[in-house]
């Protein structure tokens, strides 16, 4: 078995354990994540059971087990029956010192960027996000000028040449809009969290939507009444919410229907930058039946600048996924035609807090 606990859960990585008769024995804090069963429902079965991976490899694992050897498969798809499938790099290894026992290693394409922020790469982030803040701010005072002039030529011009100066106009204003989605990407304050009932922040976001841009979808509610406060800024929560709603909205056709969805995941877990762990039970769907994510961007929906669709922004899901980091949580999508789903798990607030009670 595993020795050091602790060093075991702090594994980025998902990570099992398997005895003979490919047995899982043990499963670390990233592989519950991953696999969205708990340890316990895991310890005791056999792997091919719990781990659905899209290539046959019971005959070279049992070789490699036999052999003593490491197996290393990469490009597969790995999921479970409470999980899409994601694709990922695997790793068997015998475990030194313990006979007939080897570990497997699942290293997904993307979970390591949802879960941590490397250092290099928030530098380089934080660098492009100050250079565009900086510039966004020097583009808005010329473009003011454009619009003004444009308007005033308008007032003198017959009605064909005046679409071309509302073009000009037109065009200004939503690049205005685009700085202006920069610099607020830019410049967010820190989050003041506490506790929050996040049926109130759902209900006031599904209200908004409803008589506004999710006028023409069905928004049904599925909601846990049990569900405890979550430890959040709840202005900053609703800006999330809303963001999802819209892109809901915008995706979906007319008639569609947007689930709202909340529900208490205990098992969940996430790894903190500092190497601990953080608890994140608390969970909130926001689901539609749109087209799905074009599967080129599927991966990087939450980067800067990454959108698919015509005269998008990309800036969204990235200030989506600014705010709930910030916050303390975690944000995934799992998105087919026909279904898409933007689950947020956010933590929930201490019992002794006199506001935070169930």
């Amino acid at each position: 078995m595993i020795r050091d606990a602790a060093l075991w859960n702090s594994l980025p990585a998902p990570a099992l354990l398997l005895g003979p008769g490919d047995v899982i024995m043990e499963a670390n804090a990233a592989a519950e994540l991953f696999l969205n069963l708990s340890r316990r429902s895991l310890i005791g079965a056999p792997v091919w059971d719990k781990v659905a991976i899209d290539a046959p490899l019971e005959e070279a694992f049992a070789r490699a087990r036999a052999q003593d050897s490491s197996l290393s498969v990469n490009d597969v798809d790995v999921g479970s029956g409470e999980r899409p499938a994601m694709q990922c790099s695997i790793l068997f290894s015998p475990l030194t010192g313990a006979e007939g026992q080897m570990l497997m290693m699942i290293s997904p394409r993307e979970m390591a960027h949802r879960l941590t922020q490397s250092h290099a790469s928030g530098k380089a982030a934080k660098s492009a996000i100050g250079m565009a803040e900086m510039l966004a701010h020097e583009i808005k005072n010329p473009l003011a000028g454009i619009t003004g002039a444009a308007q005033l030529l308008s007032m003198g011009l017959s009605s064909e040449d005046r679409e071309l100066t509302d073009l000009i106009v037109e065009e200004s204003r939503r690049i205005v809009k685009l700085l202006e989605q920069v610099e607020q990407f830019g410049n967010l304050r820190p989050p003041a969290r506490r506790a929050v009932n996040l049926h109130d922040t759902l209900d006031r976001a599904r209200q908004s939507a409803a008589v506004g841009f999710g006028a023409h979808m069905r928004i049904v509610e599925d909601y846990d009444p049990s569900l405890p406060r979550a430890l959040v800024d709840p202005d900053q929560l609703l800006q999330v919410l809303l963001n999802l709603l819209k892109n809901a909205s915008e995706a979906g056709r007319p008639g569609g229907t947007i689930r709202l969805r909340s529900f208490y995941e205990p098992s969940l877990r996430v790894r903190q930058p500092d190497g601990g762990q953080a608890r994140l039970p608390l969970q909130i769907e926001v689901q539609d039946d749109g087209p799905g994510l074009p599967p080129e961007i599927a991966a990087e929906v939450f980067e800067p600048f990454v959108s698919g669709r015509e005269n998008g922004t990309g800036l969204g899901l990235a200030l989506v996924s600014k705010l709930v980091i910030e916050n303390g949580g975690w944000i995934h999508v799992d998105s087919t035609p026909g279904r898409t789903v933007f689950r947020l798990s956010l933590p929930r607030a201490p019992k002794d807090d006199p506001s935070g009670e169930d």
